[in-house]
């Protein structure tokens, strides 16, 4: 009899389609989606290789109703997300069922900025300035600079750079007329390269699989245009976040954890309790050789990570999001494209389709598709990929 899995999930996702049930599949794994979008899922899966057996609809933000749910069914043998939104919620299921799960209170610290904020201050591990922002409320006088942000937001969805009282209302203004009951926060602007480090933990001793340089997009907003993998961050820079992410409780499954060093010190922006998406778990994923969504599901599943993982044999690698730079609709864009020249491989994936009409966001939803690259060096990785889109055309007309 195959293993049961429980897949909890909002919205189809890349890292779902691509990598979580593809590896489900290669594990013998009989796979029930519940989620909120049905629909949307069984269109994301009519023509996949290896779709869900059964896929529910369930309101998934609500521990209890899934609890309810899979009462009634055979019994799983583990239940996983990947989801940011339900990351408490899913490690509070799976410990109802007693099955390997994240501790939901690491996760609820991760999700929320300001319990992190604050449980990172009270360990003494870290302190920034940080305020929640509610409507209502009188706005605190700062930090200036400062970003705003949403307490359990995602990404760059509605984050602001803003310099002073002026810019703090108006930003607040404009979230909350879209999004009346939202929970914000001011936190001071860490300023500093972005970088991030990417960790497998299965409850002891995290494994380190590199981590990330990023290039943003111009102030005021923060939407990640380009990263490049760094297979051996600063000893230093992992030592500091493996012991942020030790004071949170994060060390089981997979986790994107953001940050800058600023004076030395570094300074968490974010904890991602999942594994990082747009693509880049697909791109590490060819990097590295390594199995690891299959590695993430087998923690669920109870089993232990192998006590060391293999490097990845010297390779570099990029990835980029070529973004519109203003609303309307895609009239030219160019299809999917792999390429494999000279030990170069470049795989683009178009993420929106032509005649798609759409305003401009300023977050990740203005991508109009992913290029991932890997190579036998960086410059060579970087000339590649540089090429390639100067050689490509989108054209967005109002």
């Amino acid at each position: 009899m195959p293993s049961n899995l429980c897949l909890v999930a909002l919205n189809p996702t890349d890292s779902v389609t691509d990598g979580f049930l593809p590896a489900a599949a290669r594990l013998g794994l009989r796979v029930t989606l519940l989620t909120d979008q049905p629909d949307a899922h069984r269109h994301a899966y009519r023509a996949h290789p290896a779709p869900p057996a059964e896929i529910v609809g369930c309101d998934v933000r609500d521990f209890r109703a899934v609890v309810d749910e899979l009462d009634r069914r055979a019994a799983m043998d583990a239940v996983f997300s990947n989801s940011d939104h339900l990351q408490t919620q899913t490690a509070l299921i799976a410990a109802y069922f007693g099955l390997p799960a994240k501790d939901w209170r690491a996760a609820l610290r991760a999700k929320n900025k300001a319990h992190m904020r604050r449980h990172l201050a009270q360990h003494r591990v870290d302190t920034v300035i940080s305020h929640e922002l509610r409507p209502g409320a009188a706005l605190p006088d700062g930090p200036f600079p400062g970003v705003v942000k949403p307490r359990e937001g995602v990404a760059s969805e509605d984050v602001v750079l803003v310099a002073d009282r002026h810019e703090l209302e108006l930003a607040c203004r404009d979230v909350w007329r879209r999004k009346p009951e939202l929970p914000l926060v001011l936190e001071e602007f860490l300023d500093g390269e972005l970088r991030s480090l990417e960790t497998l933990g299965d409850g002891h001793n995290p494994r380190v699989l590199g981590g990330f340089r990023t290039t943003l997009s111009a102030p005021p907003y923060f939407v990640e245009r380009a990263m490049v993998h760094d297979p051996l961050p600063p000893a230093q820079h992992v030592r500091a976040v493996l012991a942020h992410l030790a004071a949170l409780g994060v060390g089981f499954g997979a986790c994107h954890t953001e940050y800058v060093v600023s004076d030395d010190r570094v300074r968490l922006i974010e904890v991602n309790y999942r594994i990082i998406g747009d693509q880049c778990d697909l791109l590490l994923a060819d990097l590295t050789g390594l199995p690891l969504h299959e590695y993430v599901l087998r923690v669920h599943l109870g089993e232990p990570l192998p006590a060391v993982l293999p490097n990845n044999g010297g390779r570099r690698a990029r990835i980029d999001w070529p973004c519109a730079d203003r609303g309307g609709s895609l009239v030219a864009a160019p299809p999917a494209i792999d390429e494999h020249v000279d030990g170069v491989s470049l795989a683009y994936r178009p993420l929106r389709a032509i005649g798609d009409e759409r305003p401009l966001t300023n977050t990740n939803r203005d991508y109009l598709g992913v290029l991932r690259t890997i190579g036998p060096d960086q410059t060579t990785v970087d000339k590649f990929a540089a090429d390639f889109l100067a050689a490509q055309r989108w054209d967005i007309r109002p």
